[in-house]
């Protein structure tokens, strides 16, 4: 079995269950994103899971590119990356545990899909705390499938929970199924969940059925939802008996041609650090190219999407100085990417030059970066070891970003190599006081969306409607919108646009808005094609992204837009509205920060 063939097994099934393929093919969140990438198969989905009406109907399933950056230390092992595909298929307050877990033991077993000896199979399920009860009733839908209860674990919330995507909302407990390598036990207590390899996760079954309040306490969802995620690529290396994810043919052209480019041989022996290194950059360059091939085009910058695309790329670099890689390779490197998902993603091609210019660009900047910075972190070495604590102060790992542009995370690979810590916390002091984002800034920054679904988020959502037609009647249709992000205190908008706003253009924006709210306007929506949308002149704002089926939503005669919601029924719920500040965001893009009151 290939890739394409476990892709198009996995929709069949669900097909044949009567689901309906839906579109999984951006990694950027296309509205109000709850992170800066879209991480999951559910996160375009969040207001669907409350109870807003899914244009497709109430039973989903499709391919969605994922990029998660959590684990980035980890990647270089068996099966932990950045970028991946997850499958997965949702019910929309439809069916619920006893079905699902039919269907997942179907999928696993049955010599007409992945045909798993049953044998092979464990599972785990929620164990239950004081606010959610243990699930019993999972436990014996397993045993019902032909699970047996030896196989059956019950684990705690860090291993068999969901959610929620932020602060608040859908969130509930799951269940996990688990393959035995055969691989030896670590332990006599090994036991899926166990990080030795024994057990490796194959499928993940979330069970949405609680709304999690704003004082930590748990309510019925208005509707009980099946949430799931099969990793594609670690499923691949499963079935085929391969002993990782980078031995499937999803990583092994990015390897033989850097095996040509670096005149090092790739061995696959998980304890080599050259191993890693090929790992890292094949991961690496992975990711960075699905980033910047996407409709929306992230380049690289210091802050946001941008900032986490700019790491992978740099780090991309350093691990290729391990293996003697000085000239310049992540074009040629990204050329094979886009070769290897053409077929499935063609609308990728189209960004080739883009992705070409930027990684050139980087590749540039950064080599004169890394050379600099490395040298004066060797200059700042002989004091760093005479320290007894053997640690770099944050203020001197600080002085290495801005005065060199030197990233922290490479300050710390560094300083590890020497057997010395670095400050952190010191580091982020520092960086906050010049208002940038570093990672652990992001969650802080990044909060919200339409997770959070509050009426004062719905109200923001609501108003970047508003803003993005005003733009469009103000500077012209040539305005495209970028991104958007929505916190409880503020939206933020992005929009191409070759230069800074003038103040007049500015309050023309902020006026134009303010007229729409102070007439009351009417918010109606209503589930067409996509091309009945266009037809009625619906903004469609980021090509491509859309199923067949899409959800309209109209503001009087102002804005017609294609979006999934949440809004307010009437624009006088918005209040005033109020551009707080227009900047650059990015080369061509700008970004208007707004709030309401």
């Amino acid at each position: 079995m290939n890739a394409e063939q476990l892709r198009q097994i996995f929709i069949n099934f669900f097909v044949e269950y009567k689901h309906v393929e839906i579109s999984g093919r951006s990694v950027i969140p296309e509205n109000d994103p709850t992170v800066l990438f879209t991480t999951a198969g559910m996160h375009p989905l969040v207001p669907y899971l409350r109870g807003e009406i899914h244009p497709a109907g109430k039973r989903l399933v499709n391919i969605q590119k994922c990029i998660r950056t959590g684990d980035i230390e980890s990647v270089g092992d068996a099966y932990h990356l950045t970028f991946f595909e997850m499958m997965g298929n949702w019910s929309l307050g439809d069916y619920f545990k006893q079905e699902m877990i039919a269907m997942s033991y179907e999928f696993l077993t049955s010599p007409q899909y992945l045909g798993i000896d049953p044998a092979l199979i464990h599972v785990t399920v929620f164990a239950g705390d004081k606010d959610v009860p243990r699930d019993e009733e999972s436990a014996r839908y397993w045993m019902q499938a032909g699970i047996p209860e030896e196989r059956i674990y019950f684990l705690g919330r860090e291993d068999n929970w969901w959610g929620p995507a932020g602060q608040t909302g859908p969130c509930g407990p799951d269940s996990e199924m688990f393959l035995d390598t055969k691989s030896v036990a670590c332990s006599e207590n090994c036991r899926p969940g166990c990080s030795c390899g024994k057990y490796v996760e194959i499928w993940n079954d979330v069970f949405m059925q609680y709304d999690k309040q704003i004082d930590n306490s748990y309510l019925p969802l208005v509707q009980k939802n099946i949430d799931t995620g099969m990793g594609l690529e670690r499923t691949l290396y499963l079935l085929t008996g391969k002993k990782n994810v980078y031995e499937t043919e999803l990583f092994t052209p990015i390897l033989r041609r850097l095996e040509e480019i670096s005149g090092k041989q790739y061995t696959g022996n998980d304890a080599d650090v050259q191993t890693r290194a090929f790992r890292v950059i094949a991961d690496h360059i992975k990711a960075a190219t699905m980033i910047m091939a996407d409709d929306k085009g992230v380049r690289p910058s210091n802050v946001g999407q941008g900032y986490i695309l700019r790491r992978l790329i740099r780090r991309a670099i350093r691990y290729a100085k391990k293996i003697d890689i000085e000239k310049p390779f992540l074009v040629d490197l990204a050329d094979i990417v886009l070769e290897m998902y053409r077929d499935r993603y063609p609308e990728m091609m189209s960004r080739k030059n883009f992705v070409h210019q930027e990684l050139q660009a980087e590749e540039e900047q950064f080599m004169r970066t890394l050379q600099q910075g490395e040298r004066e972190f060797i200059k700042m070495l002989p004091g760093l070891l005479k320290n007894p604590q053997r640690e770099m102060s944050g203020r001197l790992a600080f002085k290495l970003y801005d005065t060199y542009g030197f990233p922290i995370e490479l300050t710390e690979e560094l300083a590890k190599e020497h057997e010395l810590t670095v400050n952190r916390s010191e580091f982020e002091q520092a960086f906050e006081k010049h208002q940038n984002t570093s990672k652990a800034g992001s969650d802080k920054i990044f909060k919200g969306g339409l997770a959070d679904d509050s009426i004062t988020s719905t109200r923001y959502h609501t108003a970047t409607h508003l803003l993005n037609e005003a733009l469009r009647r103000i500077l012209g249709d040539g305005v495209q919108q970028a991104g958007s992000n929505i916190t409880p205190e503020r939206l933020r908008f992005d929009f191409n646009w070759p230069e800074k706003m003038t103040a007049e253009q500015i309050a023309a924006v902020e006026l134009l808005v303010n007229q729409q709210i102070q007439q009351e306007l009417p918010i109606s929506w209503s589930i067409m094609s996509l091309e009945e949308a266009k037809d009625a002149g619906a903004q469609a704002v980021f090509e491509g992204r859309y199923d067949e089926k899409v959800k309209v939503y109209q503001i009087g005669d102002f804005s017609l837009e294609v979006c999934g919601g949440p809004h307010v029924e009437n624009t006088k719920d918005l209040g005033t509205f109020q551009i707080v500040k227009e900047q650059s965001s990015s080369r061509g893009v700008r970004r208007i920060k707004a709030i309401l009151s």
